[in-house]
């Protein structure tokens, strides 16, 4: 079954392929109003933006963070996993339920399943379907739109990774910028077990960075470090998750939206360096960039 041609045309984000199987994609009932929504998203994202005084938060929900909200071990969730090394009674885990309800703004994918999750944990209803951020991380939108102006945050193999592929002209031309403002990093693995030491990591980087607006994907220890962030500044944090992974070469294409994107590949790269997500990404397409 090609799930592309069964996906509603309201549901399509210009310059992307969505392979997601999520049925939801097929029914109309879905979601009200994608392409509307989808615009105000845009236009509100660039009002944010120029607007120097102003400094937000986008959390992005999925259904690990639900499990990790409710210390379900499950996948990403897992002690010993991504998230954590120590049990959930030995972190302090009420820091990052109160911390996940206080950014300014939320995303969760359009799936009613994790909608339904998302009102359980953070107990209002999403301003925006995630899969915008997926799908103008995939098109390049984000990034053309905020040149000069946009950082990453992410885990520090990851970061370096990205870094790293963007000393090539032929991955700056891909991405449609020459570089990012500024490369952050939290811990790639068990960066909840001390959140304020992450914090502190994260901080001491923001205070002398230069961007406006700053892409993240970091796991779990958003929860509680997300809201945190504007402590040290006055910028736009918007959490795309994935899509880290795809700007690292590292993305599934079965993810939303992410069918049309080229993972590059760093040929000198030491790849077992990085906490890969459960899918295989090394049978997808790529391309290598040669040092």
């Amino acid at each position: 079954m090609n799930h592309q041609n069964d996906m509603l045309d309201k549901y399509r984000i210009k310059g992307t392929i969505n392979l997601d199987q999520n049925p939801c994609f097929g029914k109309n009932e879905t979601f009200d109003n994608f392409q509307d929504e989808l615009k105000r998203f845009k236009n509100f994202i660039i009002k944010s933006v120029d607007d120097e005084s102003k400094s937000l938060t986008i959390y992005k929900f999925g259904d690990g963070d639900y499990y990790f909200l409710n210390q379900v071990a499950i996948g990403s969730a897992s002690i010993g996993k991504r998230a954590l090394s120590k049990n959930y009674s030995d972190i302090k885990h009420k820091e990052f339920v109160e911390g996940s309800k206080l950014c300014d703004h939320y995303s969760c994918e359009i799936y009613p399943e994790n909608r339904k999750l998302f009102h359980e944990v953070i107990s209002t209803t999403p301003d925006f379907p995630a899969e915008f951020g997926y799908g103008l991380v995939a098109n390049k939108w984000l990034l053309k739109q905020f040149a000069g102006r946009i950082g990453l945050i992410g885990g520090k193999e990851k970061i370096d990774l990205v870094k790293k592929m963007m000393e090539h002209k032929e991955y700056q031309e891909y991405l449609g910028l020459e570089k990012f403002e500024d490369y952050l990093h939290v811990p790639q693995k068990f960066a909840c077990d001390d959140i304020d030491e992450t914090e502190k990591t994260i901080g001491e980087q923001l205070v002398n960075s230069k961007s406006r607006i700053f892409l993240l994907g970091v796991g779990h220890v958003k929860s509680a470090l997300l809201h945190r962030l504007k402590k040290y500044k006055d910028a736009i944090f918007l959490d795309i998750g994935s899509g880290i992974d795809a700007l690292a070469g590292i993305i599934d294409h079965n993810r939303p939206y992410m069918g049309q994107w080229t993972n590059y590949r760093v040929k000198d790269f030491n790849y077992d360096s990085l906490d890969i997500l459960q899918y295989d990404i090394w049978n997808t397409p790529h391309k290598i960039i040669e040092s």
